[in-house]
């Protein structure tokens, strides 16, 4: 699936809404469905090219919908960890064999309980006893769906087999491939899951999520590290509040992880700004938190506040469309 530089941010966030689509039905009947691993793999070349048209929209993207909804879980876990997985095989240059079977194995670590992942994170009660034992076996469960559908790839096999294998402390380049993908495939799930909510709880904010990895030696590497130099402090797509009372969304990445780019949606007082307040390098008011999404009472239009993003890249001004959530203050 190709896209073009000058095509119409609608355009992407229906190819990523499509995306995610085409995945939902691959991973929940992956047996029914002739020629899996072909179809992953484009997949996989999709996800390349729409974070490639703009990595910062992705990002914005991905993180927006990791904080909006427990609405199809699992498969939106999925691609969010295989776009965080090949920004960071970037940034970690990873051999390209093992950065394709390591998204390969992002997208389907979770095969073996795709539904049942769905449901848990719509459940408010605690797991039955049937709950546990299939979450406990779902790598064995997942290797053994893709050796049905196919797969021959060992390295791919052995990574969704063991993906929350713990492994000691060591620098990446000491590691073996299997390890080294562990590695970074366990950090970026236990990352992501993080960031996520459930019906049990609210989703974490980005840096309250890093420093949990950081407290658990498991996570507290180069790995760890990358993710927070390549995603930032405060991605793209979350809230910070700012030291002058306002709330802002993070719209794009700055030349530091602890200075993104960013426009003010909330003022002091409670109430939605509109336009949004884009905030230049120059004047950026500091940043005293990230915020979970949760604590945010306001919709945002997707597609505007990233083409706000876009735009401000680019140096252009504009007007753009809010959204209020029912019990949001009035503009």
């Amino acid at each position: 699936m190709q896209t073009r530089h000058d095509e119409p941010y609608e355009d992407l966030l229906g190819l990523w809404s499509d995306l995610e689509a085409a995945l939902s039905v691959l991973l929940t009947e992956p047996l029914r469905i002739p020629g899996f691993a072909v179809k992953l793999h484009q997949l996989d070349l999709w996800l390349q090219d729409l974070i490639a048209h703009d990595t910062d929209t992705a990002l914005y993207l991905m993180f927006q919908r990791a904080g909006a909804t427990t609405v199809g879980y699992s498969p939106s876990h999925a691609l969010i960890c295989a776009g965080l997985c090949h920004v960071l095989a970037q940034a970690l240059q990873l051999a390209r064999s093992e950065r394709d079977t390591l998204i390969h194995a992002a997208l389907t670590m979770n095969i073996g309980m795709t539904r049942l992942q769905n449901q848990l994170a719509e459940q408010r009660e605690p797991l039955s006893a049937q709950q546990a034992e299939a979450v406990k076996r779902h790598p064995v469960e997942g290797r053994l769906v893709l050796e049905r559908l196919q797969v021959r790839d060992e390295l791919w096999l052995e990574t969704v087999l063991r993906h929350h294998g713990v492994l000691p402390p060591a620098p990446l380049v000491q590691l073996q491939p299997l390890q080294r993908l562990v590695r970074i495939l366990g950090t970026v799930d236990r990352y992501a899951a993080l960031i996520s909510p459930r019906k049990t709880r609210s989703g974490r904010t980005s840096t309250e999520s890093l420093q949990i990895l950081q407290q658990d030696s498991q996570y507290a590497d180069e790995v760890k590290q990358a993710l927070a130099q390549v995603v930032g402090l405060y991605p793209p797509g979350t809230y910070v509040q700012l030291g002058n009372g306002e709330i802002a969304v993070v719209l794009r990445r700055g030349a530091e992880p602890g200075e993104p780019q960013m426009a003010s949606v909330i003022d002091a007082s409670g109430h939605g700004l509109y336009p949004p307040i884009w905030h230049p390098e120059s004047r950026r008011p500091p940043i005293e938190s990230a915020l979970s999404r949760s604590s945010i009472t306001l919709d945002l239009d997707l597609r505007s506040m990233a083409q706000l993003g876009i735009h401000s890249a680019r140096g252009n001004k504009a007007l753009y469309r809010m959204v209020q959530l029912p019990g949001s203050k009035a503009f």
